[in-house]
């Protein structure tokens, strides 16, 4: 049974660029055959007709496109990673490979740990302005009445230890806030 690879779940980087290739090239051939049609007619009105479908067929083409674009340098990380992150999860909830835009950055996140005593993202793009993704996304938990308790950290040495450091999520109070986090985070993410 082929299971589809959800938000958050490790193999989603993979899987989302798979489908967003087949729908790019199904669009561009799309455009084409509409172009390829227009020319096969002798109809000014049919002529017109193709040409407006085809100019039509590339906004949702460049939709799926765009984002795929942002996202086309980060892949699925190694296995070895993953391992290594799923030690963690009775801590709290484990979430791979998000890509979090805010209005000034690409946020790549391989993984991400929502604890009730905060968010801890590992971030691969070593571009990023740690101070202003945390102030971003801290924003927009806040504006979900969230704890602004977002942690972006971009050595993944560093990133385990702070992890290896927390207590396993049933010995912490947790308000049913870490899972609204975490679906926060998962709809925030391409």
């Amino acid at each position: 049974m082929n299971k589809k690879v959800q938000k958050g779940e490790y193999g989603y980087r993979s899987a989302l660029r798979k489908g967003q290739i087949i729908k790019v090239a199904i669009g561009a051939a799309a455009i084409l055959l509409q172009l390829a049609a227009r020319m096969l007619t002798d109809s000014q009105a049919a002529k017109n007709i193709l040409t407006v479908m085809a100019i039509l067929s590339v906004l949702p083409t460049a939709n799926v496109a765009s984002p795929m674009l942002a996202a086309w340098k980060w892949k699925t990380p190694s296995e070895d990673f993953h391992r290594a992150l799923a030690a963690y999860e009775d801590k709290g909830i484990v979430l791979y490979e998000l890509i979090v835009t805010t209005r000034e950055q690409v946020l790549p996140f391989d993984g991400i740990l929502v604890h009730p005593m905060g968010v801890f993202a590992y971030c691969v793009n070593p571009k990023t302005d740690v101070q202003k993704a945390q102030k971003a996304l801290n924003e927009i938990f806040r504006a979900h009445k969230l704890d602004e308790n977002i942690k972006v950290i971009k050595d993944e040495k560093q990133f385990f230890n702070r992890l290896k450091s927390l207590k396993p999520m049933s010995e912490s109070e947790d308000d049913g806030s870490v899972e609204y986090g975490a679906g926060v985070l998962k709809n925030l993410s391409m």
